[in-house]
């Protein structure tokens, strides 16, 4: 029997509260998500296919098996893209069943597997003339970064197939790594984490406990200074002593990544009160408010806290797709909602923004602000970004829902069909739904047969008042958000939950030491942040536009806008300053305040038409001082 294509199996994972829902059984219907999917499969994949043939990665393997004589092309840790990208794939023909894309998988797998060694070793860079340096700076080369996600194509294509050549390779190149580096061998950790969460998921594949181990032993490892000891390496001090979340950004959440997967698989308390920690700190000290993650260029890292630019924001693609990942675990852990609002919140932002609507051109990085220079790309050498949101929106119908003991949870909104497998019987259910645009959803339920259970509906922080009603009557609850609302009853065919979330635009200040954001605001609809660009904006330069803290908001549905959007409307003014000079004496600054009208877009559609600025915190000021110094 072909097994559950799903994200994270947890399902047999004895410390994990939820329970997940395989990609193909919710049909996205909706015209959000259900677009960017029929875009993934037909533009995306197509295209990030002959980009990794254009650019030599594909022919690396084939050099590698022998079928040609090339050199090896690009950066050594290129076999990663291959992977990704299989596993985006893999994901699609769960969801989809394309032919073409099967097509191509099924040959991309055939050099993958022909290039591996019979010891069960697969590095393309670490071949010939190379050999010799196989597993010999784990700090810097790689190698079980590139494993790790080997791996995880390997699980996601035998769980969209039930075919095992994949697979098989991956058991075998992490059989060679348990040869080296198990518990009682020599001692390791990755200078980028990745392996950890793969081999978890090989072990929940397979039930051999040797994987879980040494995915147990790589976090155990750290701290000790066996690849430095550096804090850009998340080495400096053991992982359940961490307390701020440090280093290269993406490396430090796919750690977490991989302790959350071991915590489900082992009830390590002191690995949970770490990553709680490490949470709290990144949520409240240094996370844009897109979910962005990494201030800082140098090192494509984290900042000290409230170190948070805007023009010179790194906040890499990757990092905001392992924030969803991250999320996703602790929400699988612990059920709260806290985490299901970071995970749609970096989902919807500073994910979605690494790609263009074209599906084809993408961000390495994503400003907060910007001159018009910042443009989308068709690829990278480091092409680690794109294929990476690709397999996050090939995947995403594996995050609406999950089950526990109790009941079925609903994590993220869109018009779709759902058949969820809960005790024993099938229960479909329906979303109805102009989310993330409107906050009306329509659930009805078909349970395959009476029975009594809960259905948990998410209740979003942002939602400062909402209302229910389950067959036209209101339900009255008395929860603070982020929570889940449970409903628990006897469940009949038809049964219809509606539910109105508050999508006033939430005007966002944030702490006083992020300086750069001092007397500024930010405008959040519903899960979407809003930024405002040039091209809507033509009759002034939206830098120098300035907000009341006391203008009223109009929302204008535009379907011939970047392919369907809401827009803000508002009342603002443009500076005009007489100075020109960078510095001059307070008294000197006067400025002449034009009214404006201004219109601000959702900030993933950015950077998707002509270029021009952008800004997405907006300066404000006081109305009462204005009146007091009238223009």
């Amino acid at each position: 029997m072909k097994p559950k294509c799903v994200v994270v199996d947890s399902s047999q994972s004895p410390y994990s509260l939820l329970k997940p829902v395989s990609v193909d059984s919710v049909k996205l219907k909706d015209g959000f998500w259900a677009p960017r999917i029929k875009t993934l499969i037909e533009v995306t994949l197509p295209t990030q296919y002959e980009l990794l043939e254009e650019t030599g990665r594909i022919d690396n393997f084939r050099r590698t098996a022998g079928k040609m004589e090339t050199e090896f092309k690009g950066l050594f840790f290129n076999d990663s893209d291959v992977y990704k990208w299989v596993e985006a794939a893999s994901y699609a023909l769960a969801y989809d069943g394309d032919s073409r894309i099967e097509r191509i998988v099924n040959s991309v797998i055939t050099d993958i597997v022909d290039a591996q060694d019979p010891d069960g070793y697969l590095n393309t860079y670490f071949t010939f003339e190379r050999r010799a340096q196989r597993w010999t700076n784990l700090r810097d080369m790689h190698e079980l970064y590139c494993a790790g996600h080997l791996i995880q194509a390997a699980v996601a294509h035998y769980r969209a197939t039930g075919r095992r050549t994949l697979l098989d390779a991956g058991v075998k190149l992490a059989d060679h790594i348990l040869s080296i580096f198990a518990p009682g061998k020599r001692q390791g950790t990755p200078g980028h984490p990745e392996i950890e969460m793969a081999l978890v998921e090989l072990y929940r594949t397979t039930r051999r406990s040797a994987f879980l181990d040494l995915a147990k032993s790589f976090i155990d490892n750290r701290g000790k200074g066996l690849i430095g000891g550096s804090l850009y390496h998340i080495d400096h001090k053991p992982f359940r002593e961490l307390d701020e979340i440090v280093g290269h950004a993406v490396r430090s959440v796919y750690l977490n990544c991989g302790a959350a997967d071991v915590y489900m698989e082992t009830g390590d308390g002191s690995l949970l009160r770490a990553l709680e920690r490490l949470w709290q700190n990144m949520v409240n000290c240094k996370m844009y408010v897109t979910g962005g993650l990494g201030s800082r260029y140098e090192g494509e890292a984290f900042g000290e806290n409230y170190e948070l630019p805007n023009r010179r924001a790194y906040a890499e693609t990757c990092a905001a797709v392992a924030n969803v990942m991250w999320n996703w675990r602790m929400l699988l852990v612990t059920g709260k909602a806290e985490y299901a609002d970071i995970m749609e919140l970096a989902l919807y932002n500073g994910a979605l923004a690494g790609i263009g609507l074209d599906g084809e051109t993408y961000f390495y990085v994503n400003p907060l602000v910007d001159r018009g220079l910042h443009r989308r790309s068709r690829w990278f050498d480091c092409a680690c970004c794109p294929p990476n949101i690709a397999r996050l929106i090939a995947s995403i119908s594996g995050y609406f829902y999950s089950t526990s003991r109790d009941g079925i949870w609903i994590h993220i909104y869109a018009t779709s069909e759902a058949s969820i497998e809960f005790n024993g019987g099938l229960v479909k259910m329906t979303q109805n739904t102009d989310y993330p645009w409107s906050g009306h959803v329509e659930i009805t339920v078909y349970p395959e047969k009476l029975s009594e259970f809960s259905i948990f509906l998410r209740i979003p922080g942002w939602s400062l008042k909402t209302a229910t009603a389950l067959n036209g009557k209101p339900l009255d609850f008395n929860l603070k958000p982020p929570q889940y609302l449970e409903i628990k009853r006897v469940w009949e065919k038809g049964d219809v939950i509606s539910m109105d979330l508050d999508m006033r635009v939430n005007v966002l200040s944030s702490h006083p030491y992020v300086l750069e954001n001092s007397c500024r605001v930010a405008l959040k609809r519903g899960p979407l942040v809003y930024c405002v660009e040039q091209t809507d904006n033509p009759d002034f330069d939206v830098w120098d536009l300035m907000l009341s803290p006391d203008s009223s908001f109009n929302i204008m549905q535009r379907p011939d806008v970047l392919n369907g959007i809401c827009t803000i409307q508002c009342d603002g003014f443009a500076v005009e300053r007489i100075l020109t000079s960078l510095y001059f004496r307070l008294e000197e600054d006067t400025v002449k305040l034009k009214p404006v009208k201004f219109t601000a877009i959702p900030y993933y559609a950015w950077a998707n038409r002509e270029p021009g600025p952008m800004i997405v915190w907006i300066p404000t000021f006081n109305t009462n001082l204005i009146k007091q110094y009238p223009l």
